[in-house]
């Protein structure tokens, strides 16, 4: 994502490094596979739901069957046209008990039956049991693939779906929710024309004192649906209609009602700095912050997400929530049993470490260094990679006196330890940050480089400099010829690679433990 462009460290920043993190990778949003896999699972679980009944009223997979021949559904489609109000009634509850079978309904069998238009036309019946059954059955076919949910949508159902928000039937009125939900759940487009035509203020208007529970969460789940998806973000001018309503259900007291308005919050702060922006213009930060600290765990996640997403803003939107004393809560959080979290909580400060200085010393100054290098040196490997990026933006971001403070936390051990790992992305970060350590403690470079040699630091970056990834290989090589080289003329060396900044020589003779001398 971009910087603000007067970004005055930028300069500065840049004489520090070799070929290390720009500020566009400093502030890192969530790209990680198992990451998004993981958010994509939650997503496909929530977008879209299926009303299946309990009890009595359910269809077994013997029952569904017998009607899926041609004939049955052809005669199916015929009772649901039937004049007669019973007949038609029984066809239609019929065809919405086939779909809400609890396993594998056969929504393309009915699709293809052509009851479609028959379902929607419903929708505009006087009788409220007639559309209750059309709408629910509609439902369930909404809530299954694209395709399906397509199909829905192209037969005209969503402008009477609307005109149901305001039946005198509750049950009418809440199916209606449902449907649309499944609808917008489908994706940018769908959500973005049902909020074309209107959606947003008649379903505000159920968020009132006395509303049933169960109808409340499912108008929150229709709103979190609203929020989701990022290419494009919903429009600037929903969010901003929605942002009160998410400023009330934040403060409710049902689990379910307050994890789904934070994760609505996620989605939203991860649709870039204007829509940041907005969330954080609303207010809704004094509500939100607190939430890292709830002894729900689901909540909790919830927020961390959200409130990380507002620190790949700009400096002044992680100002914002530095103000709102956020890092207060995150001792606990470094600390926490579960590991995603813990994750999570260094992720957030590796985006707080890239912006200046003033945001560096607030991190310091909690006492979070102490937490967050207990974690690089024992952390799982999710962990231990988050935080080698904090230490890394830290050499970078911080002043000289800040990176001194670094090095009596003895950062310098376990950063070098994760110069041994798989991953060529972390290595490069910490080449990266003892780059800059180097660089910048002119004054106690000795001391460093001691420390370095003392870890066995030395022989791992000389390692490197035969390793797969030309970055890496660079660096190390860089390190090593700057700031380790011991001037002592080589024999039987050839040159091999004079691309890039510098001319690299690797030589015939070894070291006795297999790297390469210079």
């Amino acid at each position: 994502m971009e910087r603000l462009k007067d970004d005055p460290n930028k300069t500065r920043m840049g004489v520090f490094k070799n070929k290390g993190k720009d500020q566009d990778e400093m502030r890192r949003r969530r790209t990680e596979v198992t990451v998004e896999l993981r958010k994509n699972k939650r997503d496909e679980t929530l977008q879209k739901r299926r009303n299946v009944p309990v009890g009595s009223d359910e269809v077994d997979d013997g029952e569904c069957e017998k009607f899926l021949t041609a004939e049955r559904l052809a005669s199916l489609v015929s009772d649901a046209q039937s004049p007669d109000s019973e007949v038609k009634l029984a066809a239609v509850q019929a065809a919405r008990k086939l779909l809400s079978s609890d396993r594998n309904p056969p929504i393309d069998s009915l699709i293809e039956s052509g009851i479609l238009p028959t379902l929607v036309s419903c929708l505009d019946s006087e009788n409220n049991s007639l559309q209750f059954e059309a709408a629910w059955a509609l439902t369930n076919i909404a809530s299954g693939t694209g395709s399906q949910t397509k199909a829905v949508v192209a037969s005209g159902a969503v402008p009477l779906f609307l005109k149901l928000l305001t039946s005198p039937s509750h049950n009418v009125c809440e199916q209606a929710v449902w449907a649309l939900g499944n609808i917008i759940g489908d994706g940018p487009q769908l959500r973005d024309y049902v909020i074309s035509l209107g959606i947003v203020k008649p379903l505000l208007n159920f968020i009132v004192p006395g509303i049933q529970l169960g109808f409340l969460r499912n108008v929150t789940w229709v709103i979190v649906n609203l929020c989701r998806n990022k290419d494009p973000p919903p429009p600037p001018e929903t969010i901003s209609e929605l942002l009160p309503a998410l400023n009330f259900l934040i403060l409710h007291n049902d689990t379910s009602i307050q994890v789904d308005t934070v994760w609505a919050l996620s989605y939203l702060t991860d649709g870039g700095e204007k829509n940041i922006q907005l969330v954080i213009d609303s207010g809704i930060l004094k509500s939100l912050i607190p939430l890292l600290s709830h002894k729900d765990v689901k909540i909790q996640t919830a927020a961390l997400r959200a409130v990380g997403n507002i620190v790949t803003g700009s400096d002044q939107q992680t100002q914002a929530v530095i103000d709102s004393n956020a890092l207060a809560h995150f001792p606990a959080l470094l600390q926490h049993p579960k590991d995603k979290i813990t994750k999570e909580a260094v992720w957030f400060l590796s985006n707080i470490m890239a912006g200046n200085k003033t945001q560096v010393q607030a991190v310091l100054d909690a006492g979070l260094v102490p937490l967050l290098l207990h974690l690089l040196a024992r952390g799982d490997f999710n962990t231990q990679k988050e935080a080698a990026w904090a230490i890394s933006n830290l050499t970078v971001s911080g002043t000289k006196e800040q990176l001194s403070y670094l090095l009596t936390q003895h950062v310098i051990p376990p950063f070098c330890n994760l110069l041994t790992c798989m991953d060529a992305q972390v290595i490069q970060v910490v080449l990266d940050g003892i780059y800059n350590i180097l660089q910048r403690c002119d004054e106690d470079l000795e001391a460093v480089t001691a420390m370095i040699e003392e870890c066995g630091g030395i022989d791992k970056i000389e390692f490197l400099q035969n390793h797969e990834n030309v970055d890496v290989y660079k660096l190390a090589y860089t390190i090593i010829e700057k700031y380790f080289h011991d001037d002592e003329p080589e024999e039987s060396c050839v040159e091999n690679d004079n691309t890039g900044d510098h001319n690299y020589v690797r030589c015939d003779d070894t070291n006795s433990d297999g790297g390469f001398r210079f």
